[in-house]
């Protein structure tokens, strides 16, 4: 008589769906040095990214999200591009007549268009870090 394993049966997608950031860019001085604002922004784009094309997410429907100002949530979407986080795909429209059309961002953690993660946020170090000038 054979012995059954108990399999623990792990239902992670049981509501909805999983985000997952790897534990490298968790452990990262790019990653952790973040404003927190930033780093719920980085969930909030995950949260609508797909494979096969770039995340359109505007800095209002940001600020509304995270509960913060407009200005905050700006400098948020700011902070991720200049590290590496995101980059720009496609600039924002804005269009009275026909509607406006929000900034489309490239997550550099995650694929793209079947592509490998491009994790520029690797490169950034403190060094990195533009200055202020005043």
């Amino acid at each position: 008589m054979t012995k059954r394993k108990n399999k623990l049966k792990l239902d992670f997608d049981q509501r909805g769906g999983v985000i997952v950031i790897s534990r490298a860019l968790l452990d990262s001085y790019a990653y952790k040095s973040l404003p927190p604002e930033a780093k719920v922004l980085m969930v909030l784009l995950q949260i609508h990214w797909r494979n096969d094309q770039a995340v359109a997410y505007g800095v209002r429907e940001a600020a509304s999200q995270i509960g913060c100002a407009v200005n905050t949530a700006s400098k948020s979407f700011k902070v991720l591009n200049e590290r590496g986080f995101i980059a720009c795909e496609n600039e924002s429209l804005f269009n009275s007549k026909t509607g406006s059309k929000a900034r489309e961002w490239r997550l550099t953690w995650m694929p793209f268009e079947h592509r490998k993660p491009t994790h520029d946020w690797e490169n950034w170090n403190e060094k990195n870090k533009p200055t202020v000038s005043n």
